[in-house]
C-alpha cells in the first residue's frame, strides 16, 4: 500500500508509522522504521534468528502483530500438561519422538510458510516440520526429551504467528475422511462415463456395419475396462449399503441401486466376452455417476445447513488463567476448573466456564450460543456463559460450572438426543420407502417376465431401466433434508431442538400458553417498597426474607439476594409451588409469599396494584413487599404476530390477579388466568387438548415442568431451570421472544417443504414406472431422471436456508378481557 505524503509505512507489516515512533529494524547496514513495539518484537526475531530472506521472499504483506505476541514460554506452559496435550500430541511410532498439528494464524504466503519451517526446523529437538499452506496449518515433529511444546509456540509468536493445537474429533475425522473418498469416487465416476460414452457414441450414431467388428469389439473392451473401476470403487459403497440392508432385512433404496448396476455391468462383461448381446457399459457409468453426484450435493447441503456439533464441542477454550487466594495467576487446563475458582478472563479472549462476575464490566459476543451478534454488556453480578468471547475489558469471574456440567455441553447432549431419533413423518417416509423398494422389486420381477414373452433382446435394459427410474432416492432424501434445513435455520436463530418431533408438534400448534414471571417480563424482579408491620425495621424485614430465599432459583429470590447475611439462616426450609416458601429462623417459623398462604388465619389483600409479598411470624404479618417485573420489550409484539398467524395466545400465571389483568391488558392477551397452581395449568392444557387444540406451552421454572411436560409442545425460555430445559421440546438460547414466533414459522415452512418433497417423489416414481415399464425410457435417461428427482428434493429443502420472517405486525390496542 502507498504511503501518503509524508508518511512511512511499517517495514514488516505496511502500516503507518507514527510520527518520532522510535521503534526500527537494522538490515542490509540500514535502518527500516517500524510502527510498534510488536512489529519491532517481531522483526529483531525474524533477523535475530538468520532469516532476515524472509523479508525478499515475501509476496504480501503480513498481519500487524499483537503486542502480546512476543511473549515468554511461560505463557504458553499450560500445553505442556500431559492431560492437556494427550488430545492431540501423538506418537511416532518406537522412535521416541512425538508430532502435532498446529492451526497457525496470519500465514498470507509462500514467504511465511518458509519463515515458520525455517524458525521451527532450527530449533533443537525439532526433527520436522511442514507448512499447510492451503489450510493454514503447520505439522511439527519434536523430542519431547530435548524439547517442549511451549517453546515451540512461543518461538511461533515471536515471530507473528499465533498458534494453537488442531485436533478435530473423531467424528469430524471420520467426516473428513468420508468426503475425501467422496469426492475421489465422484471422480472416477466421472472420467469413466466421459471416456466410455466417448466409445459409445460412435456406436449409437453410426448406421448398421459402419463400424467393422474389429473396431466395435476394440470399444466395447475399453469401455469394459473403463467401466470396472467404476464399478468396484465409485458404486462399492451402494454394494456394501446393499449387503448390510439384506442382512438386516431392511429394504433400502441401495438394494435396487445395486441390483440395476451389478446386473447391467454383469451382463454386459458377459456380452463382451462371448461376443453376443448389447452392452450397456455407458449407462452403468452414466447411473453411478448422477447417483454419486446427487448423493455428495445432498451430503454438501447437510454438512453446511444442519447441525454444527463440533464447533459447539468446541467452544470452550482449552485453557484458562485461574487466580489464587494471593491474586496470582496460573494457566491450567480449562478442563481442571471446578465450582468455585475465580478466573481472569482477558479482553479477546474466550469464558472458559459458567459463572458471575466479580470484578469488571466488559462486552460480551454470545453469538455462538444466542445466534445474536450484537455483544452483550454484563456486569458485576451478572451470570456468564462459557464459550463466549470477551471483547473489551478483563473480567474476574467465580465458576459455577465447569467442563461436562457447562451449558455449552448440556447443549451438546440434548442436541444429539434430537438428532438420535427422528419424527413420525420421517419415520413414515422410512417405512415408505421400504415398502416401495419390496414393490419395486416384485414389480421388476413382473416386467422381466412380461419382456422375456414380448422380445426377449430387450429384457436386460427395460429392466435396467425400471430398476433405476423408479429408485426411490428422492423419498428417501424427502424429509432428512428438509429436517436437517429446518433444524439448521432454527439453530442459527438461536432456537435449539431438543426432541426429534418437535418441528412437527409446532408446525401444528393452534394455542399458545404464556406463563408470566421470566417468559413474558424478564424474570429479574425488583423491590420497589417495604412496608413493615408490628415494629419490625425495613432493613430486618429485607434480611428475614432474603433468608428464607437463599437457595431459590426463583425470579422473586433474585429480588432479596442483595440483602443476605451470612449470619441469618433459614433451616427446615421448604418450598410451597405457587404460595411461598417458610422457614425456621432462629426458633420461630417465617413465611413468605400470597397473604392467604403466610397468614392464612388473617385474611389480608394486597395494600395495593400490583404484585405484593406478605412476610409473616408464626402466622402474624410482619412486612409488605412491593416486587415489580419489567415487560419484555418485544412481548407486545410476538402477541401480535402470533395472533396475526390465526394462533390463540392465554396467558397462565401463578401471580395475583391484580398484576396478571395489568400484563394481560398491557399486551392485548384477552384469555388469561390467574393465581394457578401447575395443577391448574396443566387442567387448562388437558381441557384445551380435549377441544382438539393442539398446546404450546412457554415457560421457564421448575414449576412449569409437568406443564411443560403436558402441553404438545414445549418451550423453555433462556434462562429457564435446567430441569426444564431438559423436559422441553425446544430451548430459547436467545432472550428475544420473537424468535418463538419465527420458531413456529420455521417449523411450518419445514412441514410444508417435507410434504412436497414427499409428494413430489411419489408421483415421480408412479409417473416414471409405466414409462420404464412400456420400454420407452432407455436407461441413461432413467438414471438422468433418478438424479434430478433426487437434486429437485434437495434444492427444495435448501430453500429453508434463505427462509425469512415476515416483518411482525403492529400490535394492536388491546381489547377487552376476558378471564379464563
Amino acid at each position: 500500500m502507498a504511503s501518503e505524503p509524508g508518511t512511512v509505512d511499517c517495514y514488516h507489516c505496511g502500516s503507518q508509522v507514527p510520527a518520532g515512533a522510535p521503534w526500527s529494524i537494522v538490515l542490509d547496514e540500514q535502518a527500516h522504521p517500524l510502527c510498534c513495539p510488536g512489529c519491532e518484537a517481531v522483526a529483531h526475531a525474524i533477523v535475530n534468528g538468520g532469516l532476515e530472506s524472509y523479508y525478499r521472499f515475501r509476496t504480501e504483506l503480513p498481519e500487524r502483530p499483537d503486542d502480546r505476541q512476543a511473549v515468554k514460554a511461560e505463557t504458553w506452559a499450560v500445553f505442556d500438561d500431559p492431560g492437556l496435550q494427550r488430545e492431540f500430541v501423538h506418537t511416532e511410532g518406537d522412535s521416541g519422538l512425538v508430532h502435532a498439528t498446529l492451526a497457525v494464524d496470519g500465514i498470507t504466503c509462500a514467504a511465511c510458510a518458509w519463515l515458520i519451517e525455517h524458525r521451527l526446523n532450527a530449533l533443537e529437538g525439532v526433527s520436522v516440520s511442514a507448512v499447510n499452506l492451503s489450510h493454514h496449518r503447520v505439522r511439527v515433529t519434536w523430542d519431547p526429551q530435548r524439547l517442549k511444546l511451549s517453546r515451540i509456540l512461543a518461538e511461533m509468536a515471536a515471530i507473528g504467528y499465533g498458534a494453537q493445537p488442531y485436533e478435530p474429533d473423531a467424528a469430524q475425522q471420520r467426516l473428513q475422511f468420508e468426503e475425501r473418498m467422496n469426492v475421489r469416487r465422484l471422480i472416477v465416476a466421472a472420467a469413466g462415463m466421459m471416456q466410455v460414452m466417448m466409445f459409445s457414441i460412435p456406436i449409437y450414431v453410426a448406421d448398421p456395419g459402419e463400424i467393422s467388428d474389429d473396431f466395435l469389439a476394440l470399444f466395447n473392451w475399453l469401455s469394459f475396462a473403463l467401466a470396472t473401476p467404476v464399478v468396484f470403487f465409485s458404486a462399492m459403497p451402494f454394494f456394501r449399503n446393499a449387503v448390510r440392508d439384506l442382512r438386516t432385512r431392511v429394504l433400502g433404496m441401495d438394494v435396487p441401486v445395486s441390483i440395476a448396476i451389478g446386473g447391467a455391468y454383469l451382463a454386459s462383461g458377459y456380452a463382451v466376452i462371448t461376443n453376443t448381446g448389447e452392452v450397456y457399459f455407458d449407462s452403468v457409468a452414466m447411473f453411478t455417476f448422477f447417483l454419486l453426484f446427487g448423493r455428495y450435493v445432498e451430503a454438501r447441503a447437510r454438512r453446511r445447513s444442519g447441525h454444527t456439533g463440533n464447533a459447539m464441542a468446541g467452544a470452550l477454550p482449552l485453557s484458562a488463567v485461574r487466580l489464587t487466594d494471593e491474586g496470582d495467576e496460573r494457566i491450567l487446563p480449562a478442563s481442571e476448573l471446578a465450582a468455585g475458582d475465580r478466573v481472569l478472563i482477558k479482553p479477546g479472549h474466550g469464558v472458559p466456564a459458567d459463572g458471575v462476575i466479580e470484578e469488571g464490566e466488559s462486552s460480551l459476543d454470545e453469538s455462538m450460543l444466542t445466534g445474536e451478534y450484537l455483544p452483550v454488556t454484563r456486569r458485576v453480578g451478572d451470570g456468564v456463559t462459557g464459550g463466549s468471547q470477551n471483547i473489551e475489558s478483563p473480567l474476574v469471574v467465580r465458576v459455577t460450572h465447569a467442563g461436562r456440567e457447562a451449558r455449552v455441553a448440556g447443549i451438546v447432549d440434548l442436541t444429539d438426543r434430537a438428532f438420535a431419533s427422528r419424527p413420525r413423518l420421517a419415520q413414515m417416509a422410512a417405512r415408505m420407502s421400504h415398502l416401495f423398494v419390496l414393490r419395486l422389486l416384485l414389480v421388476t420381477t413382473c416386467v422381466s417376465i412380461a419382456w422375456w414373452f414380448i422380445d426377449p433382446s430387450r429384457v436386460l435394459w427395460v429392466t435396467l431401466s425400471v430398476l433405476v427410474v423408479t429408485c426411490p432416492c428422492a423419498l428417501a432424501l424427502a424429509t432428512p433434508t428438509a429436517l436437517t434445513a429446518g433444524h439448521g435455520q432454527l439453530r442459527r436463530r438461536g432456537v435449539l431442538i431438543t426432541r426429534a418431533d418437535a418441528i412437527e408438534s409446532l408446525s401444528q400448534v393452534d394455542r399458545v400458553i404464556f406463563d408470566k414471571t421470566g417468559t413474558l417480563t424478564s424474570g429479574e424482579m425488583q423491590l420497589l417498597e417495604t412496608r413493615p408491620i408490628g415494629g419490625l425495621s425495613a432493613d430486618r424485614a429485607r434480611v428475614l426474607a432474603a433468608a428464607l430465599e437463599a437457595h431459590s432459583e426463583h425470579p422473586i429470590a433474585r429480588a432479596f439476594r442483595t440483602w443476605r447475611q451470612a449470619t441469618v439462616k433459614a433451616s427446615e426450609r421448604t418450598s410451597h409451588t405457587g404460595q411461598g416458601v417458610e422457614g425456621t429462623i432462629g426458633d420461630r417459623l417465617w413465611r413468605l409469599g400470597r397473604p392467604e398462604f403466610a397468614a392464612p388465619e388473617q385474611g389480608l389483600e394486597a395494600p395495593g396494584p400490583g404484585q405484593w409479598l406478605l412476610l409473616a411470624e408464626a402466622g402474624e404479618p410482619r412486612a409488605w413487599f412491593a416486587l415489580h417485573d419489567r415487560v419484555r420489550e418485544d412481548a407486545a409484539a410476538v402477541v401480535a404476530a402470533l395472533q396475526a398467524g390465526g394462533l390463540n395466545v392465554e396467558l397462565l400465571s401463578g401471580d395475583n390477579a391484580s398484576a396478571v389483568e395489568d400484563l394481560a391488558k398491557a399486551l392485548g392477551i384477552a384469555s388469561w388466568q390467574a393465581e394457578a397452581s401447575p395443577e391448574d395449568k396443566l387442567a387448562r392444557i388437558r381441557e384445551c387438548q380435549a377441544s382438539g387444540e393442539k398446546v404450546a406451552m412457554i415457560g421457564d421454572g421448575i414449576n412449569d415442568v409437568p406443564v411443560l411436560a403436558g402441553a404438545d409442545v414445549s418451550i423453555a425460555m433462556n434462562g429457564a431451570t435446567d430441569l426444564a430445559r431438559t423436559s422441553a421440546d425446544a430451548v430459547l438460547l436467545s432472550p428475544r421472544l420473537m424468535r418463538i414466533v419465527e420458531s413456529i414459522e420455521i417449523a411450518r415452512a419445514t412441514r410444508r417443504i417435507m410434504r412436497q418433497n414427499m409428494i413430489w417423489s411419489v408421483c415421480y416414481n408412479f409417473s416414471a414406472l409405466p414409462l420404464a415399464a412400456i420400454g420407452i425410457v432407455p436407461p441413461w435417461v432413467a438414471a438422468l431422471g433418478m438424479s434430478a428427482s433426487s437434486l429437485v428434493v434437495v434444492g427444495n429443502a435448501l430453500r429453508l436456508t434463505r427462509f425469512q420472517l415476515a416483518p411482525p405486525p403492529v400490535p394492536p390496542p388491546p381489547g377487552r378481557l376476558v378471564t379464563a
